[in-house]
């Protein structure tokens, strides 16, 4: 299927396939009445997008939040390339049996030293596209 700019309509299980390829999105969210997007580090973990954040990063004021995230492989001429885009509720893991788990997942931490939170995207609204 196509849209209505000639973009191939991507299904579900291929923007899944394609979050599992990256490792750098973009996490959408709203602060202080004002859009932010921000760069983040994730993994794909099922159909969740987990993000490992420093304490005091930016991103934790997403926390409860409706957000969005975006990743994309594009090419500077637009001859080729996709996008995937997602929207989700955002949730801090705070119990240590789900954290233990999450720590073994391969994902860098971004942190100073200081104590790493880990951010759950449930990817409720999932949509991408594709330059045929």
């Amino acid at each position: 299927m196509y849209d209505s700019a000639g973009l191939q309509v991507l299904s579900r299980e291929e923007c899944l396939k394609l979050l599992g390829t990256a490792a750098i999105g973009r996490l959408v969210y709203t602060d202080r009445a004002l859009p932010v997007v921000h760069p983040v580090v994730f993994v794909l973990d099922g159909e969740r997008v987990v993000l490992r954040v420093p304490e005091g990063s930016a991103t934790l004021v997403a926390r409860d939040t409706i957000v969005a995230f975006q990743i994309d492989d594009v090419a500077p001429d637009l001859s080729r390339g996709w996008t995937v885009m997602a929207v989700g509720h955002v949730t801090e893991v705070e119990e240590e049996r789900q954290l233990q788990r999450l720590r073994q997942l391969p994902l860098a931490s971004r942190g100073y030293g200081g104590r790493d939170r880990y951010l759950i995207v449930d990817l409720e609204v999932l949509s991408g596209r594709r330059i045929p």
